[in-house]
């Protein structure tokens, strides 16, 4: 329970040393918890006059809300204080001061009133004689819902939170309202704070929970303010030597009589003065964990390594601006420029990233972002209002009449349909885990100009269920920019992803994308599949997509997939004419070359073998410039009257069942009469085929490979490349 947490004043453990030696922003001094405890004992004001105890929430809430209704507040505080009167935190103080300080926290960040109605009462109900039905009377449905929430969470035993189980009850406790969590996360964070006076291992385990689960769900959230004091308190916690080393780092930098960071931002001031660009240039300093990374990452920290400089502007286009301005008269770092602004992350974010150089080796990170985008960085999905809210109720509630992203809650929606999804509690928890673990995002873009976000790491397999759902399973294949890749690829940053997908409705997934899925979205629907449609009899001990053409499946014969190559041989009427070639060669024969299997229109020439035989080959045949070298002359050959011709073809494909007997079938279908064939053993689930086949008509040529591309796995159907062999 959220009383056991102390005063923050008290001293202990954590609650000296965790805060920066260097503030991150100019904020509002902290509140006098005591204070507010008197405050607090005097009981409510009289009606209509807002309490005393609240004027810190009021203030903060009117600096993001000028127009807001403060009522609801005064109403939910009395209520709270009354409903708490005589319960009292582990420190001694009223326990009301802890919902006043979980609202500050919301209030700072942004919150619409709703949500800091229901952070006053969000203990109310589990620990006062006050019901839902109280709550939902006087405040109406939705504070109820969230009150409701965030009980539900409270009565979640964070301390088994790795259990699969606990955390799955504890997202459908979220009733899929992101400001349930938000809720969550300040209690959190409060608690966080005054952990100090507890036993170092309640402590350590209450922070453990907090590292695995809660930071990263802020992080996911776009809660980044909450997300960075989270890591810096866990930090103290957990690992006191290495914390204590920083703090002495980042204290040492504070005495420098020199500060590079401080420099820069005023030569940068002067440059977007100088362009005309209204813009205001902040120093931000580092969090503890950050230059605990940092200085892990380069050893010894340059004084340009405590901090970044964050510039803010008005529009997305003055952004671009600052950038082209910084470019231009600053030294940039190149590879470390990211664009944040046309591909936001996946929790919102959006910036310009950057770096420039002085002349003595200092390198300032540069943010540059508009005030909008550092509103939603800083507190993500807590200062986009109502998230449920329709458009006209956003549009009003909106100070400055930029629409938020509909999509806000979205990483938390997906993450519920996982849990009903995953066909039992130890997958979703594995796959959850792996999601949260992930700290860097790839985007990649679709051919139609959309883009996907993935986790570092992830491959084509990932792509496909994130664009396809469960469609995913008919996936054959991909192309990653341009270029033929096994579903098994892993994908890079900006690369352009081109699912190929099978046309059989029956296409299953196969055992082996398991161990190349790295998204929840992926392995929850590939096991589902699995386990819904376990192997049966001999089937259990090969993989689902093993190839297995077979004589009696196949128009013409077949080749073992897991043999040697075998070449199958279906030769026509004896003596047929290939194709009507004319040749200034009175009793010759004629022959179309194998190596190249020419046929109408190409450009052809002849050469005269043993036995009175003219080959006629391609002009671009290898063997045509080999036969020159050797001194042999040219016969002159040129294309009959008669169309009727013999050509090979390649055709690559990926495995699957009855892909030789669709093919072929195909190709009957087009008139083609198949002389010879041969089929290779398929490697990394790709199979090549090689047809020799007679057409009565040199034109359905190209109809026959437009037919044999558009068999399910099939993915290239070309002419036969020359060999080299002689004539």
């Amino acid at each position: 329970m959220s009383a056991e947490a102390t005063n923050p004043a008290t001293p202990g453990p954590v609650a000296g040393p965790v805060t920066p030696a260097v503030p991150r922003r100019k904020a509002r001094a902290r509140i006098d918890l005591r204070r507010l405890g008197r405050a607090a004992l005097l009981g409510p004001a009289s009606r209509g006059r807002l309490p005393d105890a609240i004027g810190h929430v009021v203030e903060a809430h009117r600096a993001h809300h000028p127009d807001a209704a403060l009522e609801p507040l005064r109403r939910a505080y009395v209520l709270a204080e009354s409903s708490h009167r005589g319960q009292m935190r582990k420190s001694g103080e009223p326990y009301i001061t802890h919902p006043l300080a979980v609202t500050l926290i919301l209030a700072e960040l942004g919150a619409e009133t709703t949500t800091l109605t229901a952070s006053l009462l969000h203990d109310t109900v589990e620990d006062t004689d006050v019901t839902l039905d109280q709550v939902g009377e006087e405040f109406g449905a939705e504070v109820r819902f969230l009150v409701d929430g965030v009980t539900k969470l409270e009565k979640v035993d964070y301390g088994a939170a790795a259990e699969p189980e606990t955390f799955r009850k504890m997202l459908v406790a979220t009733g899929n309202d992101v400001r349930v969590m938000s809720i969550k996360l300040a209690d959190r964070l409060h608690n966080m704070r005054t952990l100090g006076v507890m036993r170092p291992e309640k402590q350590a385990r209450i922070a453990k929970v907090t590292r695995d689960v809660l930071i990263p769900l802020a992080e996911r959230l776009g809660v980044q303010a909450l997300k960075t004091e989270l890591e810096d308190l866990v930090f103290a916690i957990l690992h006191p030597e290495e914390y204590e080393h920083t703090r002495e780092l980042i204290v040492g930098n504070v005495a420098r009589a020199d500060d590079p960071l401080a420099e820069m931002a005023d030569e940068m001031r002067k440059v977007l003065r100088e362009a005309d660009i209204q813009a205001e240039v902040l120093i931000r300093p580092r969090h503890f964990v950050s230059v605990h990374r940092v200085s892990r990452k380069r050893g010894r920290l340059r004084g340009s390594d405590f901090g970044r400089l964050l510039v803010l502007v008005n529009e997305d286009a003055d952004c671009y601006g600052v950038l082209g301005e910084l470019h231009t008269c600053m030294t940039p770092v190149v590879s470390e420029f990211k664009d944040f602004i046309a591909v936001p992350k996946f929790n919102l974010y959006q910036s310009l990233h950057t770096a420039v150089a002085r002349a003595d080796g200092q390198v300032a990170e540069v943010l540059i972002r508009t005030h909008q985008m550092h509103k939603v960085a800083e507190a993500g999905v807590v200062a986009l209002g109502n998230p449920y809210a329709t458009p006209a109720e956003e549009q009003a509630a909106s100070s400055d009449g930029e629409r938020a992203d509909p999509t806000r809650p979205g990483w938390l929606s997906r993450l519920l349909d996982w849990q009903e999804a995953a066909p039992d509690p130890d997958t979703f928890w594995s796959t959850l885990r792996e999601d949260l673990a992930q700290d860097r995002e790839i985007t990649v873009f679709r051919p139609d100009g959309g883009t996907l976000g993935l986790p570092e790491g992830a491959t084509c397999v990932d792509a496909a269920y994130a664009q396809y759902g469960e469609d995913a399973h008919a996936c054959i294949g991909a192309r990653v920019n341009g270029r033929l890749a096994t579903l098994s690829t892993v994908l890079r940053d900006g690369d352009t992803v081109q699912l190929l997908m099978g046309q059989d409705p029956a296409s299953e997934p196969s055992r082996e994308w398991l161990e190349h899925a790295h998204t929840p979205a992926a392995r929850i629907a590939i096991q589902r599949w699995l386990a819904a449609h376990p192997p049966q009899g001999d089937a259990a001990e090969e993989p689902v997509t093993q190839f297995r053409p077979s004589v009696e499946e196949a128009a013409s014969p077949s080749a073992d997939a897991d043999g040697p190559a075998v070449r199958l041989a279906a030769e026509g009427p004896f003596g047929r004419p290939a194709a009507s070639v004319l040749v200034d060669r009175p009793g010759a024969t004629v022959r179309l070359a194998g190596c190249c299997t020419p046929v109408p229109p190409d450009e052809v020439t002849g050469f005269s073998v043993r036995g009175g035989v003219v080959t006629v080959h391609r002009v671009g045949c290898p063997a045509v410039a080999r036969m020159k070298s050797a001194g042999r002359a040219e016969v002159d050959v040129r294309w009959g009257d008669t169309t009727e011709c013999r050509v090979t073809l390649v055709a690559e494909s990926f495995v699957r069942p009855h892909l030789l007997a669709d093919l072929t079938e195909a190709m009957a279908m087009e008139g083609a009469e198949i002389v010879s064939a041969t089929v290779e053993p398929p490697t990394q689930q790709r199979v090549r085929h090689t047809y020799t086949v007679q057409l009565p008509d040199a034109a359905l040529l190209p109809g026959l490979m437009r037919a044999m591309r558009n068999v399910a796995g099939v993915y290239d159907v070309t002419r036969a490349q020359p060999q080299t062999q002689g004539a």
